[in-house]
């Protein structure tokens, strides 16, 4: 595996264990009054997180592809959240923060896997020949 590519796993897997744990942190023990049930903020906000959670881990470059499509309800919450709640905006940079980061991370790691394994969309004019 060619440095960059353990590099930036290295970002996708710090920042997902780090969003996940920020998220939990958050909204289970941050968070002084909650409107919703303890249930429903775990299926809302952990459990989205799990499902990529065994790819991740595993290093599958497809996974870390598509992580990036849930990964993306973070990041539009934690810009929503430090517009709208004053109270919580550093727990919401915080958010966004990893988020971002998680989703170079994943997008990157899955670039650069995928070519050494020979994975990946061939050209249009490739497959015309």
């Amino acid at each position: 595996m060619a440095e960059n590519t353990r590099l930036f796993r290295l970002m996708a897997l710090i920042s997902y264990f780090g969003l996940f744990s920020w998220v939990i942190l958050w909204h289970f023990f941050l968070t002084a009054e909650s409107a919703y049930s303890t249930l429903f903020l775990f299926l809302f906000w952990v459990l989205p997180l799990l499902f990529p959670g065994y790819g991740i881990v595993k290093g599958k470059p497809y996974t870390h592809a598509w992580a990036n499509f849930i990964v993306m309800i973070y990041l539009m919450h934690g810009l929503t959240a430090i517009y709208t709640n004053q109270n919580e905006w550093l727990y919401a940079l915080v958010e966004i923060i990893l988020a971002t980061t998680l989703f170079i991370g994943c997008s990157y790691y899955a670039r650069f896997r995928g070519r050494e394994l020979g994975l990946g969309l061939k050209k249009l004019s490739e497959e015309n020949q």
